[in-house]
């Protein structure tokens, strides 16, 4: 095993990283152990403005808004967030140990002893719309899909397995499988935070640092170090501060679609009349509609939600601008208003499935996330539908 400590000599420079798994007691005691005795002239936490606020309020939860996270597109991020959160929250709960506690713990010793600290982590936000955002539609998919897996996971984690997560080899293993299986989400969680985190540590006051991160980012937090160092890498994150702005292609295609799809219905009402016509709208009507309220109705939708899906999934499907999604989310949250003790339990019920539908927040969420994932299977299966009603004219 490697030691989860690395200590890094740069110029006149001393950077101490110290790696950590995120539900670990043996963390918790190795940084204020390195804290105190090493008494840096700053401590980097690899936490971020939003994450720091969450821990030293856990109230703030109460303050939530869901109609207005909609509003922003952060509907998937947000499930995204409760998600992992939870998966930690379990691992940690059998240890007595919260999420977190390590930085926590990081951030009390420096204070006792009256060192500075910096948060150097990118905003969460930033970092899973970034990793939405670089996905394709199979790889946002199977995002989902993995988001989905983890919360029908039971499996109970020992004390003996979350400190292994430290060792290097089952780190390796860890980031390699992560790597084959969602090559764009690796590099956006990992390797930009790697950098990110790396350069701010670096930009950190004083010559003696010590760094609190996890262990999965300590082998490329040191390489890229020493590449500033050397002059090799330059310290200026600010290409991976934003979210990328859809492709060109994307867009292209987003306006391609509804063009194709009323080009095919001239194209069938001057070569078969109203009757051909008749059928693709209904085509294009029931495949949309029927798969959106599908979804709806898997999340358990409120009725009036489903209707709302059926009618609305055939107009959202040809404007790139609106989904049918932020329909359905916005009507579940107005005809099954949250309550206070959904705010309560928001993150204890993203533990189980039985919790997501239970409380009415994350219903929202899902709503949103399998009406909009079924209209869009909807479109697709309709244009093939209405291909179909052409060939059968002739028209190739």
């Amino acid at each position: 095993m490697s030691s989860t400590k690395k200590v890094l000599t740069l110029g006149d420079r001393k950077i101490t990283l110290i790696g950590t798994a995120h539900v670990s007691k043996e963390s918790i005691e190795e940084v204020k152990n390195e804290i105190t005795s090493e008494k840096p002239d700053c401590v980097a936490i690899e936490l971020d403005e939003r994450r720091y606020s969450s821990m030293t309020d856990p109230e703030s939860w109460k303050n939530l808004d869901i109609i207005k996270v909609l509003k922003r597109h952060e509907g998937f991020l947000m499930l995204a967030n409760l998600v992992l959160g939870s998966f930690q929250k379990r691992m940690g709960k059998n240890i007595g140990v919260k999420p977190g506690d390590e930085m926590m713990a990081a951030i009390k010793c420096a204070e006792e002893n009256g060192i500075p600290f910096t948060l150097v982590d990118r905003p969460i936000q930033i970092t899973l719309r970034r990793a939405w955002a670089k996905n394709s539609f199979f790889g946002k998919c199977k995002l989902l899909a993995s988001l989905i897996a983890s919360a029908f996971d039971r499996e109970e984690v020992s004390e003996d397995q979350i400190e292994s997560l430290k060792k290097q080899n089952e780190m390796d293993t860890m980031m390699g499988e992560l790597a084959e299986f969602l090559p764009t989400v690796k590099e956006v969680l990992i390797d930009e935070r790697d950098r990110y985190l790396a350069t701010h540590i670096w930009n950190s006051d004083g010559k003696n640092v010590v760094a609190v991160l996890g262990a999965g980012h300590l082998p490329g937090v040191e390489s890229y170090l020493e590449k500033i160092n050397d002059a090799k890498a330059v310290t200026d994150t600010s290409d991976i501060e934003n979210v990328p702005s859809g492709s060109g292609a994307g867009k292209i295609i987003g306006w391609a679609i509804p063009v194709i799809i009323a080009g095919l219905i001239v194209a069938g009402f001057i070569f078969g009349g109203k009757k051909v016509v008749s059928d693709m709208l209904v085509s294009w009507i029931l495949w949309n509609g029927i798969l959106a309220s599908l979804g709806t109705v898997l999340s358990l939708g409120h009725p009036v939600t489903i209707l709302v899906a059926f009618a609305g999934a055939p107009l959202t499907s040809l404007c790139p601008l609106i989904g049918v999604g932020f329909l359905t989310g916005i009507v579940q949250a107005v005809v099954c208003k949250p309550k206070v003790s959904d705010m309560e339990n928001l993150q204890d019920d993203a533990l189980s499935v039985k919790g997501w539908y239970k409380n009415r927040i994350i219903r929202v969420l899902i709503v949103f996330i399998l009406s909009s994932l079924g209209s869009t299977i909807g479109t697709f299966a309709a244009g093939a539908d209405i291909v179909s009603l052409l060939s059968n004219l002739g028209i190739h």
